[in-house]
């Protein structure tokens, strides 16, 4: 390349720094020379301010004007071919990609961008594989090289960036299962689609190829049709090529071609040998030739102007007086294609993508199925015919190029430990939270007032509940507690009805009344548990339970006091005659009474129960329920509740065995181990449960226990008042007593 340069210089044998040849010198020199042998010869060239224009592929290294002050680009800036790859993936969702690329400046320089623009969209990079190439290997490279193996077998789509200044005499192979079944998207600069001289492969069939965008040159193609070596002798390149590729051959004489196929031409040829559409490095050829001829005839026209009309001919310019005129060219060629020089006007190139057709073998064509235009609105800047594509063989449908699965709504990503982001186990969503699109990386917990339904998709409000009438519980539990309060008032009619036998009469009737009336109220209490909670229900119902209560039990008490004193004052020689009389007992009940309204009173005023939701105890309902306020004050009434059952059990059981002529005593002990048993194991449930579930087992504990203490206590009566009324006299009334007093002398 020196030696040419040199030799476009000073011409052959000439001396460096002369030239003898007046006429004909050259005033810029076409090139499609790299970066590194432009930075050979341009230091030469930079020497004589002689002007290179470069018909390659773009490349930003050239555009330096400190180190190549005298060389232009033809071509369209290459910026956005990475951004154009990266779309097409994200178009079809492929996110798993290899790449494939020439070493050199140019690849490094596509390395970092489609790079930076796969990660940006979320695109993983499954292999990077580097080519060498002999200018950076500096190693011969005539044999094949494998340069896909084993670890693109998972990879569905390929990308190969080939760079042709570097890859002239390089053979490369894929394996040939690695080259079914997959997707490649390269650029124009790969041969391998035409001359298959650089890839051997099975076959390339669906391979899609990112283009520069131009239009077609009027009147190109019937050029090449009519174009032959007798049409133009002087092209001693076209009479080769007639010669290798039409079987002629050439006579002895002169070396003119003979034996021909008469009207031979180049549409003849099958694709792989010639193809009729202009290429890239062409096209900019073409353009970079209608550049060089603007400037020249702005130049000459200017120049022209100086001078008259008899001495325009011996006009004689220098090539470094071309600069200005190529710097500031900028002209539409016959295709319609703006083309400028500066590389301050220049855009960015469109790309038409095409779709290489190799089936059967040997088809080898090349269809346009649409364009990318980085100078478009974002969501114009892709558009593609997917209806023309023919993917790789065998392929039915759209390939598919993930490293895993799409999680589904419901799931989340779970990034796996030392691979890409791409690669992810999905894990479902924990409790109340919701994924409502696929990939998502986090869940999105659900408001309180909603919950996530059974895909955790999507959040469901939450219903309102409580324990309410027209449930099936609360249905049992008021019919219950109705039904135990007709039975309780049907007992305290009775005895009232009975109030003059004995049976009534033994034991303090009054206190009888009044048990029953409190029982009573136990078991009507009961009621404003159930049912939609309010500010006056969520107070009432807990003092009304806790007063009642306490009135029962202390009545109990005080019944049992009264058989302790009765036994005493029929023993001989005690002094307990008076308190029984006086109606000592009976006090109790006020004074238990009266401690139970003030530690209410105190709760009421210092934090009563008020309205509160339970968002949490039920999945998908928010129940309301009643909150105890002051959970102090609330275990201090039920602490003095269990006081008073506990004193009145102790009492019962030391008086179980005094004589008593209807065994009242064991009937009291016997109730208030029924009382004390309910709510001992009323506590520990009652603290595992929540929501409608611990309101009923409040209300199920209120009626056992005074379901417990109207059986055990009432119920023996009724049995004599109503099967044995021969007891019920004051006959049988004597025969029991005596009985009684023979057993226990």
């Amino acid at each position: 390349m020196l030696e040419s340069s040199l030799i476009l210089l000073i011409r052959q044998d000439g001396i460096p720094n002369y030239t003898c040849w007046e006429k004909s010198k050259s005033v810029a020199v076409l090139t499609e020379s790299s970066w590194s042998i432009s930075a050979q010869i341009g230091a030469l060239l930079e020497l004589y301010k002689f002007p290179q224009v470069s018909f390659g592929s773009y490349d930003s290294m050239l555009k330096d004007n400190g180190q190549f002050p005298s060389l232009y680009q033809v071509s369209q800036k290459d910026t956005s071919l990475a951004f154009g790859m990266v779309s097409l993936m994200l178009h079809f969702s492929w996110t798993w990609v290899g790449l494939v690329i020439t070493e050199g400046h140019k690849g490094h320089q596509f390395l970092s961008d489609v790079h930076a623009e796969m990660d940006r969209n979320r695109v993983c990079v499954a292999f990077v594989k580097m080519l060498p190439s002999p200018l950076s290997s500096y190693m011969p490279s005539t044999h094949e090289s494998i340069i896909l193996s084993g670890e693109a077998s998972l990879v569905n789509v390929v990308v190969i960036y080939y760079d042709i200044d570097s890859l002239n005499d390089v053979n490369y192979a894929i394996e040939p299962y690695i080259a079914t079944w997959r997707v490649w998207i390269t650029n124009s600069q790969w041969h391998a689609d035409m001359a298959g001289k650089n890839f051997i492969l099975d076959s390339f069939h669906g391979t899609l190829i990112f283009s520069n965008h131009h239009e077609e040159i009027s009147g190109f193609r019937n050029f090449v049709q009519e174009v032959n070596p007798f049409k133009y002798p002087e092209d001693t390149y076209l009479t080769s090529y007639w010669f290798h590729n039409f079987h002629c051959s050439f006579s002895d004489s002169d070396c003119t071609l003979e034996d021909c196929p008469p009207n031979a031409s180049l549409p003849w040829l099958p694709l792989n040998r010639f193809d009729m559409t202009i290429n890239d490095s062409s096209y900019n050829m073409y353009n970079a030739v209608y550049a060089v001829a603007h400037a020249l005839h702005e130049m000459i026209f200017q120049q022209g102007e100086k001078f008259s009309v008899k001495n325009r001919e011996s006009v004689v310019f220098s090539p470094w007086q071309l600069h200005p005129f190529l710097k500031e060219i900028q002209f539409n060629n016959p295709a319609g294609d703006q083309v400028n020089l500066d590389e301050r006007w220049k855009l960015g190139a469109e790309y038409d993508i095409f779709n290489f057709w190799n089936f059967p073998e040997g088809l080898r064509l090349k269809v346009k199925l649409g364009i990318f235009s980085s100078n478009a609105p974002l969501v114009q800047q892709l558009s593609l015919s997917e209806d023309m594509i023919e993917w790789a063989m065998a392929a039915t449908q759209t390939p598919h190029s993930v490293c895993s699965e799409s999680c589904n709504s419901g799931f989340r990503k779970t990034p796996q430990e030392g691979k890409p982001a791409c690669c992810f186990d999905c894990t479902p969503c924990s409790e109340n939270e919701v994924a409502n699109d696929t990939d998502m990386e986090e869940c999105v917990k659900c408001p309180v007032d909603q919950y996530a339904n059974t895909q955790q998709n999507h959040c469901l409000q939450k219903s309102v509940t409580f324990l309410a009438y027209g449930d099936t519980l609360g249905m049992t539990l008021t019919g219950t507690a109705l039904s135990l309060t007709i039975l309780t008032v049907i007992v305290l009619g009775l005895f009232v009805k009975q109030r003059d036998t004995p049976v009534v009469k033994a034991n303090n009737r009054a206190l009888s009344y009044i048990l029953l009336i409190s029982l009573t109220f136990c078991f009507l209490c009961s009621l404003l548990f159930i049912g939609r909670p309010n500010t006056a229900s969520c107070i009432l119902r807990q003092t009304t339970f806790g007063v009642a209560f306490t009135v029962a039990v202390s009545t109990v008490l005080a019944k049992t006091i009264t058989v302790v004193l009765a036994f005493k004052v029929t023993a001989p020689g005690r002094r307990m005659r008076h308190l029984l009389i006086s109606g000592a007992p009976n006090s109790i009940i006020p004074i238990c009474s009266l401690i139970q309204f003030t530690l209410c009173g105190i709760w009421m005023r210092t934090n009563p129960p008020f309205i509160d939701t339970d968002m949490h105890s039920e999945h998908g309902h928010i129940i309301i329920v009643c909150n105890k306020g002051s959970l102090t004050v609330f275990y201090c009434v039920l602490g003095y509740l269990g006081s008073l059952a506990l004193v009145s059990f102790t009492v019962a059981f030391m008086a179980r065995n005094l004589p008593d002529t209807f065994n009242e005593a064991k009937f009291l002990t016997f109730s208030m181990v029924v009382f004390c048993s309910v709510w001992v194991t009323f506590l520990p449930v009652y603290h595992s449960t929540n929501g409608k579930v611990m309101v009923a087992m409040e209300v199920f504990c209120i009626l056992a226990s005074s379901a417990g203490l109207l059986g055990c206590i009432f119920a023996p009566k009724c049995y004599i008042i109503l099967l044995k009324p021969e007891r019920n006299s004051v006959h049988g009334f004597r025969e029991k007593t005596h009985s009684v007093r023979k057993k226990h002398f």
